[in-house]
């Protein structure tokens, strides 16, 4: 059998699963069968994400091939009749299409391995026969249960799939939105933005040595402080999205095209959002600890008439904090696109099929 795999994330996933997923199908079989397993690293989706299609080019590959099982891996967010896609299976041809953002953002390895196992399990299971018609046979273990919002779902008239599942309802949304955000890996947007946190740490030792600044950090209400807090790090999250060009706008006027623009824009703005916190928090953390070594007791109280206790560091380091995150945002306009970029699932998606199309046509030129 095959494990086909987008490049990048899904192929490292499928090599990781590899390792162990012979002898997890030998073990559930239970029949004494073994299973080798081949990872192939293809973009199998460049150019389309229409389910029928992929399923098509996967036939053909393991057609081309002779592999018994094929099981392909992207992390695309596939759509079908309206439906976000978890899982196709064609029985005939042993062949299964998984999406990996509807597995969620949490235990993905385990999750896909778990599904992987699954599938390939009732692919290389008995035959249908007439008392159980292909579109009437259910994947049972784990991957599919009570408590996931995973479900069947339907199957056109001139499509080859005999099965097929998809994520439904808000808790399914949420779990495909949190595959996508965690495929985006926020942590690596905060690591980018370098000149931005240099920006916003210079602001922030700045202001933090202004006795105006005291001043009106005393003077704010938490009320106020909040305000300031979530209009600072809104400022940045718009900032950078409209500057790096991230929002997605669908040039395309069917449904699904217009679910997945939607899908796109919500896990560019809450991965911008994750990492802009993370950076806030660091600042508020920087400037407490800035705060509790420059700053002097009896020159505070004299500006202020307030001793300086906890509270006002804690007040200080908060506004502070919000302060330099605007001027994060100006920082942030030094930035290199690759790395604001990497941030909007879209633009990652085009990036990497450019990048693929520029070394297959290296490749052809060869």
């Amino acid at each position: 059998m095959a494990l086909l795999a987008d490049p990048y994330a899904p192929t490292e996933i499928a090599q990781r699963m590899a390792r162990t997923l012979s002898a997890g199908l030998a073990d559930k079989s239970g029949q004494g069968r073994r299973f080798d397993v081949e990872v192939v690293s293809e973009p199998f989706t460049s150019g389309t994400e229409d389910p029928p299609t992929l399923m098509r080019r996967i036939m053909d590959r393991g057609s081309a091939e002779n592999w018994d099982i094929v099981v392909a891996l992207t992390d695309l967010p596939l759509h079908s009749h309206g439906r976000r896609l978890a899982v196709n299976l064609n029985h005939e041809h042993g062949l299964a299409l998984l999406s990996l953002p509807s597995l969620g953002g949490l235990r993905l390895l385990s999750r896909a391995r778990r599904a992987v196992e699954e599938a390939v399990l009732d692919l290389a299971g008995p035959q249908t026969t007439a008392a159980a018609p292909p579109r009437s046979r259910t994947l049972l273990g784990s991957f599919v249960n009570r408590l996931a919002p995973i479900h069947p779902g339907p199957i056109g008239e001139n499509e080859t799939d005999d099965l097929r599942y998809v994520v439904g309802g808000p808790r399914g949304y949420l779990r495909v939105l949190f595959g996508m955000v965690r495929a985006n890996r926020p942590w690596r947007l905060v690591t980018g933005l370098s000149k931005a946190l240099a920006a916003a740490l210079a602001t922030g030792a700045i202001a933090t040595l202004d006795s105006t600044t005291w001043s009106l950090a005393h003077a704010l209400s938490t009320p106020r402080l909040v305000i300031a807090m979530v209009g600072s790090v809104g400022l940045m999250i718009g900032w950078l999205i409209v500057d790096g060009e991230l929002w997605h706008r669908s040039t395309e006027g069917a449904p699904e095209a217009r679910q997945r623009a939607r899908l796109y824009n919500v896990s560019t703005v809450v991965t911008v959002a994750i990492g802009v916190l993370v950076c806030y928090v660091g600042l508020l953390v920087v400037n407490l600890v800035w705060a509790l070594f420059i700053l002097n007791d009896q020159v505070f109280a004299s500006m202020t008439r307030t001793p300086l206790r906890a509270t006002e560091y804690l007040t200080l380091a908060w506004f502070v904090a919000s302060v330099a995150t605007v001027g994060g945002a100006l920082g942030s306009g030094l930035e290199s696109d690759e790395a604001i970029r990497a941030a909007a699932y879209s633009k990652r998606e085009q990036e990497r099929r450019r990048r693929l199309q520029d070394d297959l046509q290296d490749d052809h030129d060869d």
